[in-house]
């Protein structure tokens, strides 16, 4: 049987999708928010009868505004959890330095509620406590890896650059398209980009596309109808 390699595992755990989660949610999230926020925000102003200068103005500020909140927004949440991480790992560490004993038993609880033997789960505790106590519990017992450990910059800068990735699209095509088909421009333009997003996301995750567009375009179809009709009886945006 052919001995596996550490780079023969690495290699491995690169073929799944799942250390992309983080920074694919923050990119998806704010470059789903982009497109469809100033969209519904041009479509609301321009139902309310407003000319194009009102429209384009209204559209740049939203794109300025929302990807500076979505990239403050990921930044102080991301954080919050990293504090909260950070917090239980020296609880931990000192509950090792109190209760070792206690704490290995703990584990071996853990390994044999997931399927091991009692005697396997109490060696696979004992060895891994002695190679790496505090690893073992913060993966564990916890629940914290690599995969999944808060990153706040980074889920600032790809929530803030896909937000204005997405809301430059229709920011364009609000100041391009002839004013008398804007709304309508705008409300085709969008359910494509956000049928492209709802297919390039998935592709990025290794889930089915379609799906992913038809959820996607459902909920963002719904919220521009929403923010025309808002616009055109009460003659203000959203």
């Amino acid at each position: 049987m052919k001995k596996t390699t550490p780079t023969t595992i690495d290699n491995y755990l690169d073929t799944h999708y799942i250390h992309r989660s983080n920074w694919l949610r923050a990119a998806v999230l704010g470059a789903n928010d982009g497109i469809l926020s100033i969209s519904a925000l041009a479509i609301g102003v321009a139902a309310s009868g407003a000319g194009r200068d009102a429209i384009v103005l209204a559209s740049l500020a939203g794109l300025v505004g929302g990807a500076l909140s979505m990239a403050a927004g990921e930044y102080v949440s991301v954080s919050s959890q990293t504090d909260m991480e950070k917090a239980d790992i020296q609880r931990e560490e000192k509950e090792l330095q109190d209760t070792p004993e206690a704490e290995m038993e703990l584990l071996a609880l853990i390994y044999e509620r997931r399927g091991l033997k009692p005697e396997t789960a109490k060696l696979v505790a004992k060895e891994l406590t002695e190679a790496d106590a505090l690893g073992a519990h913060v993966r564990d017992e916890l629940g914290i890896n690599e995969i999944n450990q808060a990153n706040p910059l980074q889920a600032a800068l790809a929530s803030g650059a896909a937000f204005t990735a997405g809301g430059v699209m229709p920011c364009l095509i609000a100041g391009l398209s002839p004013l008398t088909w804007v709304e309508t421009t705008l409300y085709a333009s969008t359910t494509l980009f956000l049928m492209l997003l709802g297919v390039a996301s998935a592709r990025l995750g290794g889930s089915p596309p379609v799906r992913a567009a038809l959820r996607i375009m459902v909920w963002g179809t719904l919220a521009m109808g929403i923010s025309g009709a808002v616009g055109y009886f009460f003659g203000v945006s959203v």
